[in-house]
Formats: C-alpha cells, sequence, structure tokens
C-alpha cells in the first residue's frame, strides 16, 4: 500500500504540472490546483483498504483476538469513505480547490487505488513480491510482507512472552535483551 500510495502521490505531482490548473481565485495558496492531492490521497487510501479488508484479508482467530466479521470489515470501509469525504469537502468548503479539481482527484485515486491492488494481486500470485523481498537490498532494509502472512498483534504478543519466559527462568536479564535488540 505504501508503495502504491506513493505512486499515486508522484501521479499527482506530474498531473498537477501538465494540467497546470488554477486554484479558485479567493486564496493565496501556492501551486497548481488541479487534481487536488488530499482528494486524491485520501481516495487512494479508503479504495484500497476497502478492497483489501474485502478480497486479500483473510481474518483467522488467535488468543488474543477475535477476527473481524464481513460486516465489520464493511463498516469500516464506509467509515473510511465518510471520512474521506470530510476531507473532499473541506478542500472545496476552505477554497483552497474547485468541485471539479476535488472530483479529478478522486477518481484519479480511485482508479490508481484499484490498479495498484491488480498490480499487486498479480505480482502476488506469480511470487514476485515473495521474490523481491528475497532480494539482498530488501533483506538489509528488513522489509517484510505483513499484510497477509503475519498477524502483527499475535507475532509481538508471541515475541513478548518468549523473552519474558526466558527472562523469568533466568536465561536472560533485562540489558541483555535490550542490548540484543539494538
Amino acid at each position: 500500500m505504501f508503495a502504491g500510495q506513493m505512486g499515486c502521490e508522484g501521479l499527482n505531482f506530474l498531473l498537477k504540472r501538465m494540467i497546470k490548473g488554477e486554484r479558485p481565485p479567493r486564496i493565496k495558496a501556492k501551486g497548481y490546483g488541479m487534481p487536488s492531492s488530499h482528494a486524491q490521497f485520501v481516495v487512494f487510501f479508503c479504495m484500497y483498504l476497502t478492497l483489501f479488508l474485502l478480497f486479500r484479508h483473510s481474518p483467522h482467530p488467535s488468543d488474543t483476538h477475535t477476527p473481524t466479521t464481513l460486516n465489520e470489515r464493511l463498516l469500516l470501509a464506509a467509515w473510511s469513505f465518510v471520512f474521506a469525504a470530510m476531507v473532499c469537502a473541506s478542500r472545496v468548503y476552505l477554497q483552497y480547490h474547485t468541485v471539479n479539481q476535488v472530483l479529478v482527484g478522486s477518481l484519479v485515486g480511485a482508479v490508481t487505488a484499484i490498479a495498484w491492488f491488480g498490480v499487486t494481486t498479480i505480482a502476488r500470485r506469480h511470487g514476485w513480491i515473495q521474490w523481491a523481498l528475497e532480494s539482498r537490498e530488501l533483506t538489509m532494509l528488513r522489509v517484510r510482507d505483513l499484510v497477509v502472512e503475519e498477524d502483527l498483534a499475535e507475532s509481538g504478543w508471541e515475541r513478548w512472552k518468549n523473552v519474558s519466559k526466558r527472562r523469568h527462568l533466568g536465561l536472560i536479564n533485562r540489558t541483555s535483551a535490550k542490548t540484543k535488540r539494538r
């Protein structure tokens, strides 16, 4: 998602310089207004989140939490769009953008999110994401695919339980645990 968001921002940078649409005349803001980067950013996020929650997220029960139901995921997606609409409306209300600039930004954000989700789905199916993650450069940067393979809350909890157990058994002390993490 982060790479897609950065790509969406780069696309906005290019579109603003190609279209050169002026901002509303009452505002003294810098830069071009078409398309609205705020609208593009927030709609990309909401659309990608929705696609992820509906098609890629596979909730599974664990010791620490109950998985989200489809209705809960739909509600989260709907709320994200409510907040996106508030951001978009504020851009027009504060006169940083026209309605058309916000609509175009929203459309570009939605299309970019759908395209990026498609690209990452294909890359995941063909093993290209795993291949890239196993590269020397990404391994050195400790880049991981936490989205599908690992439950962050559960893995953090398990890691903490293991260190706590080892500390209780006297196998490590507090200072050595901190030193090893650095």
